[in-house]
This record gives structure tokens, C-alpha cells and sequence, in this order.
């Protein structure tokens, strides 16, 4: 086994004025060849400095160099010896635990070339290190390792060098490994990450191993705990379950045989009994999650293992191969973390525990930080958000997402997506979050229902709530809720409950005396189901990312009677619904598939006579409406959506010259189209200075007409709504009758009646010839 210096003794080794061997011409050569600067410069990372050689011959190389090393005394004689050298930052930091330099503003994030000369063997996680930094490279970019081989190198100073089975290993995960001589030190050269992760079997387990064990440890770092197989694979501590001795007990004793740590019994849960055939062997194995331990690591059965490393959980993506159970064994605690395991049964205990301790410093900051952008924003202005911003720790509800995707204020983070790649479950942006649970005004002992789970989300609401409240989250893919419950089990308060059902029912069952306090609906929905409104206290909020035509507003709702009244709406985006609710959308195609149109409303118009209108002569008309700059129209794309007879959508490749951009508010009738379109017509140097000219293009016989009825839409919410904001908006149970709606434009759905009050269009309602009809207060044919 390796040993690893400590701190103090490279702060002696430098402090008495020794250091390593000189960068010789054989490396410059081989960094000049195969790492040359990229065009206008580039940036480099030297990894375990020293006294700076090889950042001085980065930086004479023309890159611009972050020097790192965690000894002060190798920093303090290399800025000495360097004091002249431009173009080179000194680091005091531990590389394994503290977070890597941050990039000036007007610098692209990531290194060109990262480097480890001479320090790889003294590197105790070196694997997951190297993940971490794999991430950091840009486009092209390598890693370059330059080491002693144990072949070549003195007995009394092996601890220096690796072997050639250390050796590679290192080129494991990457996908481009490239091997060179200098003077008997081996250069690696590693580029790109190899994918995604290899789960692999080794031979026919013996038959008293069939039933095992297998112990999931993480440190104070949140780091879980893998030994690297004398068989070529990553593994967990695990064996075979001894006659009269429980789970438990089995992992306890093999974490302690294996790695010499110490774990006590009460400190070792089983997660779920996990059970494969493999080959002729039914193999069932306890997931023992064991929440926390004593002693030092080490390598007590050194046939067996090789070394044992502590892994950040988003690096076990592209870790690469990692023994079957293992995997399975991980995505048991953290659903997810390891993509596509093998098919097993799981077979979950009712056992609880938690929260488990544990987060990196870097984790912290970087909450804060996340925090004060969304404070800065205006997203969070109660104290109490603020504060559930600062303490529930996000990146815990998305460990295969690095920490820096995790604490982006502007990034929702995808966690399961459909075999073609769209995504159905994810955490939405930190802002909107914040919004969302602003709107619900909660207060400490509320019961919330949430519609669509992942476990963030809830948990934020369960600190809003605290100790005397309860969040009941509600979602119709097992794995979901699964994953829900075991990283709350993992992180969170205790409680959240997470119950398997479809959302548009709300959680029977579960409803307090009197209904919710607050609902809050995490996809976006096309109706409001009618679970949502009586399982909803009277007086309470209903947060809901509305579609309204396509177009998705968060809407806050409070009910009065059966009544809902809009009081807040916000911009954004969701996954779809899957429930029984979820709407289909119609559509269809033209110009040999170049144009799509999309009935967002879930009916579908009629396009008699369309194909022949979009070969034919375009009809231009402007609208009159000159904007300046990056213009907000938001309330325009609702208010046509809700005005406009026979509105629909119209999407069109890029590269298409038949319409003059990818996605436009539309309407068709009579054998024509209409969309709306915007053109520039003067520019400048800021997005201030453009200036923009609203127009209408046109197809068909009827395309002039419908042109004037869009242009007028149009100039009417430019001088009506515009300045009026969104409009008051009611929604009234399917059925209610027409003279107990108040005046409005209408939208009938299977489910509600929504009345929406633009501001300055007082006008008596209609009453609609279809559901889903989208009518004008004025008549069909006039806005």
C-alpha cells in the first residue's frame, strides 16, 4: 500500500530545501508536441506545484497557469524563485477537498491542459480526483500525469511510483489515453471522458456467497466509500451473510475486515434486499447503508483489493467499470446515481434513518451563494425562503449533477428523462422555487400537498413548514418516489411523505381535516383537475404551471368557494403532466414536413386546403407596433392565445425559408394561416438600440383577413393591455353555467371553465360552441 505524506511533513520537506527532479528537455518536448497553446492563448492547471518548474515552462509555453499545492513553503520559494515570471497564480489548497481557482469574468470556464507532475502517487482519492478534473477541461483539452515507475524506481522510495497496473487504471474513464517515455518517468496523456459507466460481472460466485451484504459508507465530505479489485473493478466493502449472523452484522464485520474502518450495529441499516440470477445462481444481497463509523482507512486484504478511494456521488457516472452489485447497491440509496444498472428485484425494509452528515466546505459556499443571486433577484424577498434557501442542501437531492449544475440559481436539473431522451422529472431553478414557495405564504405547521416529486422541492417546503407541518408529495412513477424517499431518508427532515399515485387525484387518504393548507403543482398542467380545488382548505394557494395555448405561467390561485382567483403569475417552463389529465396535442405537417402546426388547446382545426396555401403567394401586413430592444411580450402570446379564434402554433426548422422563424403564435381557418412575426428594422451596438416592427405574414385565400383580425388582436394589446399586466383570471367547475361566469374571454376544459379579465376589455361572455374552443367576448370574428 501507498503511504501518503501528511502536510506537516511536505511543509518540513520544502522548509529544509529539498524539492524533486528538474523538468528535463524530454518533457518540454513531449508537453510541446501533444499540448501546444490553443489559438489566442489557453489555460493551464498545474496540480502539486512545488516550487513552480513546470508552471514557469507552462507559462513560457504562452499559457496562462493556476499553480496549486496544499504545502505553504513549496508556494513561499516558488514565488521567490519566480518573482519575475508573468502569467502564473499561486495556490494554497488542497486539491482532493477545497474548491479549484475561480475564472475571471470575462474567461471562459475550464482548462485547457491540467497537470500532476511527480504528485499522482501521493494523491490518496486519485481516481475520483481525476473525474472531478476531467470535468474541468475544456473542448480538446488533456490531462498530462508525469510519474515514477515502481519497475525502475529504488525499494526505499516506491511510495513515490506507481506500477503498471496503477498505471492503468489511471487512463480508465477517459477516452483518448496516449503513453510516453522521458527518461524513465512515465507521461500520460488523457483526453475526453469514455461515456458512461461499465457494470460488470466477475466469475460464478460461490454457493456460500449467495446471500451477502454489501456496506455503503460515505465520509464527512458526503464521499462514498469504493475498493479498486485485484479482478479489474470498482466494488463496495461486502460478503457472503455467515450461518447466525444478520445483514447488519455482515457489513459491519467486512468494513472493518476489508478497510479497517469500525462501525457499530445500531449504525447499520438495510436499505432493501436486493435479488439477480447470475447464471445458475439466484444471488440476494442486503444494501446496508451505515450512517457513521470510526477509524483510519487501510488496506487489510490486499489479494482482494488494491486501494480504496472516496468518490463525490456524481463521479460514479463515468467511473468506469464497477462490479454489478455494487451499482445496484448505490442506486438502492441514491436512485439514479449509477446509469442503467442490471435488471434486479428490490425488495425495500420499512427501516428508517437519517439524516446522514456530511457535505463538502465548497458545498456551503457555493448554497450561499446560489442564495444571494436568487435574493438579488427579487425571487426570495421573506426571510423565511431566504433562509430555506441557506439551509436545505440541494446538491444532496441531485447527486449524479456536480456541484456547481446543483447550486446554479438559473438551472433545472433533469433526473430521469424517456428513452428518447425527453426529459420527465427534474429540479426545477432555485429562482423559481423560491417564487413558487413565496406565492404559497407559508407558515410553520401548514400541510402542503405537492403534485410531481424528486425531493428537493418538497424538503424546501418541509423547512418552511417546520417541525408541526407536513408535505405530502405525490407522483405516478415509482421510481420517482422511490428516489424521493431515500434522498429525503438520506438528507432530509423526516418530513416529507412521499406516496405513488397519480397527482391529478391528489393524495386520498392523506388529506388533513379541513383540506391543504397549500397546493403547489411541479409540472405543467393543461387543465386544473378537480382533486386540486376540494382538497384545497378554504382561503388556501394553488401554485399551478399553467399551459394557456401553449405557453406556460406559474399562476397562483386562491379558493373561495369553488371558485379559484388568479393573484400572481411568473414566467417559466415545466415537464409535461403524464397523468390521467395529460392532453394530447394535435398536430400536422406540411411542405413535405417542413412546417408543423400544433393545436395546443387539444383541438385540432381544420387544414382543408392549407398544403396548397403554404405553396402559394405570402400576404405581408404590419401591425403598426414598433419595439426597441430585447421587448417583453408575454401578455401578448396569452392574450392572443385566449382571443383569438382558431389559435394555434407553428414550428418550422431554422434553416426553412418558408416562414421567418422556428416557433410563432398562429391561426388558421378557411383554408388559410396567419402568424405572427417580428422583423428588425434599424440596429446599433446595444440590444437598447434595435428596433423591431411587429408584422403579420399570411397564406391562403383568406389570408388577408385573417392578417387584419391578428394585426388588430395585436394593436389592441398594445393599446389596452400592454402597460395592464395579465389579466384577472377566474376558474369555475366544468358545468357551471354561462350567466354565473363573469365577463371575460372564455376557455372551456374537460375539467374547469377559466375566465380571464384583460385589462381595458370589459365585455360580456359567450357562450362556446366546443370544449377547448378558444372564443373572442366581441364575436367570432372581431378582437
Amino acid at each position: 500500500m501507498i503511504v501518503v505524506p501528511k502536510k506537516q511533513a511536505w511543509q518540513d520537506h520544502y522548509a529544509e530545501g529539498k524539492g524533486f527532479r528538474q523538468v528535463g528537455e524530454v518533457e518540454r518536448t513531449l508537453l510541446a508536441e501533444h499540448t501546444p497553446v490553443p489559438d489566442g492563448g489557453g489555460r493551464a492547471l498545474d496540480v502539486g506545484c512545488g516550487t513552480g518548474e513546470l508552471a514557469v515552462t507552462l507559462a513560457g509555453m504562452g499559457y496562462t497557469v493556476d499553480a496549486v499545492d496544499y504545502a505553504e513553503e513549496a508556494l513561499k520559494r516558488a514565488r521567490a524563485d519566480h518573482a519575475e515570471v508573468k502569467g502564473v497564480r499561486w495556490w494554497c489548497l488542497d486539491i482532493e477537498r477545497e474548491p479549484l481557482p475561480e475564472t475571471a469574468p470575462d474567461e471562459e470556464p475550464g482548462f485547457d491542459l491540467i497537470t500532476l507532475r511527480l504528485c499522482i502517487a501521493f494523491i490518496s482519492n486519485r481516481t475520483a480526483l481525476l473525474r472531478t478534473l476531467g470535468t474541468q477541461l475544456r473542448a480538446g483539452g488533456a490531462i498530462v500525469i508525469i510519474t515514477p515507475l515502481a519497475e525502475t524506481t529504488p525499494a526505499e522510495r516506491q511510495s513515490i511510483a506507481l506500477d503498471e497496473d496503477e498505471i492503468e487504471l489511471l487512463s480508465e474513464g477517459f477516452g483518448a489515453a496516449a503513453r510516453f517515455d522521458a527518461e524513465g518517468l512515465a507521461v500520460l496523456v488523457l483526453r475526453g471522458p469514455a461515456g458512461e459507466v461499465s457494470v460488470v460481472e466477475r466469475g460464478r460466485p460461490a454457493p456460500q456467497a449467495v446471500f451477502g451484504a454489501s456496506a455503503v459508507v460515505t465520509d464527512t465530505d458526503g464521499r462514498v466509500l469504493l475498493g479498486r479489485s485485484t479482478r479489474g473493478m470498482w466494488e463496495l466493502p461486502a460478503g457472503g451473510v455467515e450461518t447466525g449472523e444478520s445483514a447488519q452484522a455482515t457489513a459491519v464485520r467486512e468494513l472493518a475486515e476489508e478497510t479497517g474502518l469500525v462501525a457499530m450495529e445500531p449504525d447499520a441499516h438495510v436499505v432493501t434486499i436486493l435479488h439477480d440470477d447470475r447464471q445458475d445462481v439466484r444471488r440476494v444481497a442486503a444494501v446496508v447503508r451505515i450512517t457513521s463509523w470510526t477509524g483510519q482507512l487501510d488496506l487489510r486484504e490486499p489479494l482482494k483489493f488494491l486501494r480504496w478511494e472516496w468518490f463525490p456521488l456524481h463521479t460514479l457516472a463515468n467511473i468506469g467499470r464497477i462490479f454489478a452489485p455494487s451499482a445496484l447497491a448505490l442506486n438502492a440509496v441514491w436512485p439514479g446515481v449509477v446509469h442503467r444498472p442490471p435488471e434486479s428485484h428490490s425488495y425495500p425494509c420499512a427501516a428508517r434513518y437519517g439524516p446522514v452528515a456530511g457535505e463538502p466546505v465548497e458545498a456551503v459556499r457555493l448554497r450561499e451563494q446560489m442564495a444571494e443571486s436568487v435574493i438579488r433577484g427579487g425571487w426570495a424577498p421573506s426571510s423565511r425562503v431566504q433562509a430555506a434557501l441557506r439551509a436545505v442542501p440541494r446538491h444532496r437531492f441531485v447527486p449524479e449533477a456536480p456541484l456547481e449544475t446543483a447550486y446554479d440559481d438559473e438551472i433545472a436539473v433533469a433526473t430521469v428523462r424517456e428513452d428518447g431522451g425527453a426529459v420527465v422529472s427534474s429540479v426545477s431553478a432555485p429562482w423559481l422555487q423560491a417564487d413558487m414557495a413565496e406565492q404559497l405564504r407559508l407558515e410553520p405547521g401548514m400541510h402542503v400537498l405537492e403534485v410531481g416529486s424528486g425531493g428537493y422541492n418538497a424538503e424546501f417546503l418541509a423547512h418552511l413548514v417546520g417541525d408541526r407541518g407536513r408535505v405530502v408529495s405525490v407522483d405516478l412513477d415509482p421510481f420517482v418516489v422511490r428516489r424521493a424517499e431515500r434522498l429525503c431518508a438520506e438528507a432530509g427532515s423526516g418530513r416529507v411523505t412521499a406516496v405513488l399515485g397519480d397527482g391529478s387525484r391528489g393524495a386520498p387518504g392523506h388529506v388533513p381535516p379541513g383540506g391543504f393548507d397549500a397546493v403547489i403543482i411541479t409540472h405543467t398542467a393543461t387543465d386544473i383537475a378537480p382533486a386540486w380545488r376540494e382538497q384545497l382548505a378554504e382561503g388556501g394557494r394553488l401554485v399551478v404551471p399553467l399551459d394557456i395555448g401553449g405557453y406556460t405561467r406559474s399562476i397562483t390561485l386562491v379558493r373561495r368557494g369553488d371558485v379559484l382567483h388568479a393573484e400572481h403569475w411568473t414566467y417559466c417552463g415545466f415537464v409535461r403532466d403524464r397523468g390521467a389529465t395529460a392532453r394530447t396535442v394535435p398536430t400536422a405537417t406540411f411542405a413535405d414536413g417542413e412546417v408543423t402546426v400544433r393545436w395546443e388547446s387539444g383541438t385540432a382545426g381544420d387544414t382543408t386546403g392549407l398544403e396548397e396555401a403554404l405553396g402559394g403567394e405570402r400576404y405581408e401586413l404590419s401591425t403598426g407596433l414598433v419595439v426597441a430592444g430585447q421587448f417583453n411580450f408575454e401578455t401578448l402570446q396569452i392574450f392572443a392565445a385566449t382571443a383569438l379564434r382558431g389559435f394555434c402554433r407553428l414550428s418550422v426548422p431554422s434553416e426553412s425559408g418558408l416562414v421567418a422563424q422556428v416557433d410563432a403564435a398562429a391561426v388558421v381557418a378557411d383554408g388559410s394561416l396567419a402568424y405572427l412575426t417580428h422583423i428588425k428594422i434599424s440596429d446599433g451596438p446595444e440590444p437598447a438600440d434595435w428596433r423591431s416592427e411587429f408584422y403579420i405574414h399570411a397564406y391562403g385565400p383568406a389570408g388577408p383577413e385573417l392578417a387584419e383580425r391578428f394585426a388588430r388582436c395585436v394593436r389592441t394589446w398594445d393599446r389596452e393591455i400592454r402597460e395592464g399586466g395579465y389579466p384577472a383570471l377566474s376558474i369555475h367547475p366544468a358545468g357551471t353555467p354561462d350567466d354565473q361566469l363573469p365577463p371575460g374571454d372564455l376557455l372551456d376544459t374537460p375539467a374547469c371553465r377559466m375566465v380571464f379579465g384583460w385589462p381595458g376589455r370589459p365585455s360580456r361572455v359567450p357562450a362556446p360552441s366546443s370544449m377547448h374552443e378558444l372564443v373572442s367576448p366581441r364575436g367570432r370574428e372581431e378582437t
